[in-house]
């Protein structure tokens, strides 16, 4: 069969939600705290393909802009991969992160009205202690830090939750977050943000 994929590894989300992201448990029905719903993200692949198109150790990143209650649509959205991938992973990624292949990401091909392309720039995603800190070059950078609990050594987490992205969701807060472009100009400093791990695909699903 073909199209098959798959993705393994990490994404660090960063929004302008105030506190912590009401979509994540109501599964995009309830509004952003704001009137509307700023986002961008790093995604760091440890392992994956599209069919034998390697996609391991490729880095990526989008934004989406969201005009309101995610569950209804109509976002604006584009995609970013690390200038070191293939032509061919460049193209395989933007075929998953469209939604049109089908599997986690399916949900995109339905709620992205505007898809403003795909941009290959240099991107990092690094991890410093506990602090996640993401460049995509001339667009974003963020440095992005898990909110800590009562027990020590444990992180804020919602688990076992249908949310698309991840069953299990590490609360995290921007100590940093800058996004420039597109004709979007965000400051999400002190804002929400989410920290994943990504187990994504159509195979079997």
């Amino acid at each position: 069969m073909a199209d098959m994929w798959s993705l393994k590894g990490e994404m660090a989300l960063s929004c302008s939600c105030t506190v912590f992201c009401p979509c994540v448990l109501s599964l995009g029905d309830h509004p952003p705290t704001e009137e509307r719903c700023q986002t961008w993200a790093g995604f760091r692949f440890d392992s994956g393909h599209f069919d034998d198109i390697d996609l391991g150790g490729v880095n990526a990143g989008i934004m989406m802009d969201l005009p309101g209650i995610m569950s209804r649509g109509n976002w604006t959205a584009a995609l970013f991969v690390d200038d070191k991938a293939s032509a061919q992973a460049v193209k395989a990624l933007t075929r998953i992160f469209s939604g049109r292949v089908g599997g986690t990401t399916h949900l995109l091909s339905i709620l992205v009205g505007q898809f403003l392309g795909v941009r290959q720039v240099p991107i990092s995603y690094e991890t410093e202690g506990e602090t996640r800190k993401i460049k995509i070059k001339d667009y974003a950078e963020g440095a992005i830090t898990p909110v800590r609990g009562k027990t020590p050594g444990e992180n804020v987490m919602v688990r076992n939750s249908e949310y698309w992205i991840a069953p299990d969701v590490i609360v995290a807060r921007a100590d940093k977050s800058r996004f420039r472009g597109y004709g979007r100009n965000w400051n999400l400093t002190g804002r929400s943000c989410e920290i994943c791990k990504i187990d994504w695909g159509n195979e079997g699903r």
